[in-house]
């Protein structure tokens, strides 16, 4: 990329030895620019496509990986609401894990991951934590919701952060119930982190009735104190055009309205929330914000706000002693609502089954 940068610089300084006018020039730049954007997207391609391979090597020993394609809502349509196609559904990937110790015979509970990041991706970061729910004989659907990365610039505008990319989380469970007799209806949990946390808490405010349980890490809980101490770059991913196309003073109801904990009245399942006070990209004050909240609503859930735990933001996803501590926590607290066939008794089982050792 920085070659490409350079190369760019230099054909930009060879039109200004030309002399054309600043109009041209502005216009050369704005078409260099909309190329280099064109080529992150292929590179994001490729990237996805190489670890999509990945996963068959990290977990494909112990779970049958598929995926999938399946619809959500129709776009939120900003411009050109009679366009063609607009109406239509949206198309997105998901990806499918079934342990391969299931009994065809037999049902099991869902575990719904969605994925953070404003744009991003569900990727082999997350292959320790598959392989740990594999081994409690969980099935996992995690849904490549509207906004993710790797599938082209398209797609990647389709972003609607705590909006329809809810609903393609739901439809994704939806899809299981569906099509994959194995799945227990009545055992179906929720849990992400970061911006995957918010759509969890987006799920169980909407869908109550779908879930039996969350857990919520870290999560991105209100948006408009968010971007009060992130920076004018971040503003402009929800303020683009394409996307919610306002900062959070210009609409600030709009904002609540994506922000679990001006929402937390929906609360109606069982929860649990962590946070961690040294997090780097969610500052506790949001997650202060949520629980406070929830208990001025009356809502039964549990928290549990850690101290500065190496890790920041990622500290119970990543592979420390002290992550895995805190993940077996989780993993029993789930446990008790949706009654996997082999939970996890010690730290010791989950070291072998995320570890092989």
């Amino acid at each position: 990329m920085r070659r490409i940068a350079f190369l760019s610089m230099l054909l930009v300084a060879a039109i200004g030895v030309q002399g054309q006018s600043n109009e041209d020039l502005k216009k050369e730049i704005e078409s260099l620019r909309s190329q280099l954007g064109n080529m992150r997207h292929t590179f994001d391609r490729i990237n996805k496509g190489i670890d999509d391979l990945m996963w068959y090597n990290k977990v494909g020993d112990v779970a049958y990986v598929d995926k999938v394609e399946l619809t959500g809502p129709p776009r939120r349509v900003i411009r050109n609401p009679t366009g063609q196609g607009a109406k239509n559904p949206v198309r997105f990937k998901s990806y499918v894990f079934i342990p391969k110790s299931v009994d065809p015979s037999k049902k099991y509970p869902l575990v719904v991951l969605p994925h953070g990041g404003v744009h991003s991706n569900f990727n082999t970061f997350y292959a320790h934590i598959i392989r740990e729910l594999m081994a409690q004989e969980y099935v996992v659907i995690a849904a490549e919701y509207r906004g993710s990365t790797g599938y082209g610039r398209g797609f990647y505008r389709l972003i609607d952060y705590g909006g329809l990319e809810v609903n393609d989380v739901k439809a994704s469970r939806d899809y299981m119930v569906e099509n994959y007799d194995i799945v227990d209806s009545d055992r179906i949990g929720i849990f992400g982190w970061s911006h995957g946390g918010l759509i969890t808490l987006m799920n169980l405010y909407n869908f109550p009735k779908e879930y039996k349980v969350g857990y919520a890490g870290v999560p991105v809980s209100d948006l408009i104190a968010r971007m009060g101490y992130k920076s004018d770059g971040y503003e402009a991913l929800y303020a683009a055009d394409y996307h919610i196309g306002k900062e959070a003073y210009q609409d600030v109801e709009e904002y609540k309205q994506r922000s679990p904990a001006w929402q937390a009245h929906k609360l109606q399942t069982p929860l649990l929330v962590h946070s961690n006070t040294n997090d780097e990209d969610v500052n506790v004050l949001e997650v202060q914000h949520l629980i406070k909240s929830l208990k001025a609503e009356g809502k039964k859930f549990e928290s549990e706000i850690y101290q500065d735990v190496p890790g920041g933001h990622a500290f119970d996803r990543i592979d420390t002693k002290m992550a895995k501590t805190v993940r077996l926590k989780v993993y029993k607290f789930l446990a008790g609502y949706l009654n996997p066939p082999k939970p996890f008794r010690n730290l010791k089982e989950l070291q072998k089954a995320g570890y092989g050792y």
